[in-house]
């Protein structure tokens, strides 16, 4: 039951493969180094084992639907990974979309294999930025 609650909700953490990209805009400029700030501070949080941290970072809505940083934990290390425990960490472009601002970066993951990781943010009342989703997928052509 548990491993078809985490797909289930796996799936509606990211925002899918149809992500419409569009081109950077300048106030996004100001914002990429605090993008890639929180991912950098997540993935220290995975690397140390640190539930509570880690899931300090994603947005309300991604708190509410996994419950605790716990089942958040569980799920990122059965369904990610490479963000979880990657060997090499490069970062891309940000880009606003139709959908929000989003933060490429280039993982090798502990197997070897290169990923693109694409998070998307949403900035919340008090002005700071969390990490709304991330679409995991192969990436052949890019090495990070």
């Amino acid at each position: 039951m548990a491993a078809s609650y985490f797909r289930k909700y796996a799936a509606g953490a990211v925002f899918g493969a149809a992500l419409a990209f569009g081109s950077v805009s300048p106030g996004l400029a100001a914002d990429t180094s605090v993008f890639q700030s929180i991912i950098k501070n997540q993935m220290s949080a995975f690397a140390a084992d640190d539930a509570k941290t880690a899931f300090s970072f994603a947005t309300r809505t991604l708190q509410q639907r996994f419950q605790t940083p716990e089942f958040f934990m569980q799920m990122v290390k059965s369904g990610y990974q490479p963000v979880y425990r990657p060997k090499d960490v490069t970062f891309g472009q940000s880009k606003m979309t139709k959908f929000g601002p989003t933060q490429e970066v280039y993982v090798t993951g502990p197997k070897g294999q290169n990923w693109l990781a694409l998070y998307s943010f949403e900035e919340q009342e008090d002005g700071s930025w969390r990490i709304s989703g991330c679409y995991l997928t192969k990436s052949d052509g890019f090495a990070a």
